[in-house]
């Protein structure tokens, strides 16, 4: 009866001491408090749909459905520049380039 005790004791003690990093240096704890992280924020840009320039070369952009010219606003985003090919967007000290037709489009065999 004791030598069952005695190892059953054995047991638990063993667990005890496998909860224990051995190789910690003495004294040491994980430390609780996380590191403070950086915010990412993702910026959704708009989708550029078309581009329909008149003939005195003013060109209009069509952005998530909205037809906008030069100088206007889309969801934070400022319209620089309008070309036949591309749309220039900035917001805050970011510039984007959204083109109609990118170079990288791969065909399919």
């Amino acid at each position: 009866m004791v030598s069952k005790w005695l190892i059953g004791l054995l047991g638990v003690t063993s667990v005890s001491f496998a909860a224990q990093d051995p190789t910690a240096p003495l004294n040491w704890q994980v430390s609780t408090q996380k590191a403070p992280t950086a915010k990412v924020t993702r910026v959704n840009v708009p989708n550029l749909q078309s581009i329909v320039c008149g003939s005195q070369l003013e060109c209009v952009a069509i952005l998530n459905g909205k037809a906008l010219s030069e100088g206007e606003k889309l969801n934070g985003f400022n319209i620089q520049r309008i070309d036949s090919e591309y749309v220039m967007l900035t917001r805050g000290k970011k510039h984007w380039k959204l083109e109609l037709f990118p170079q990288n489009i791969k065909q399919q065999q």
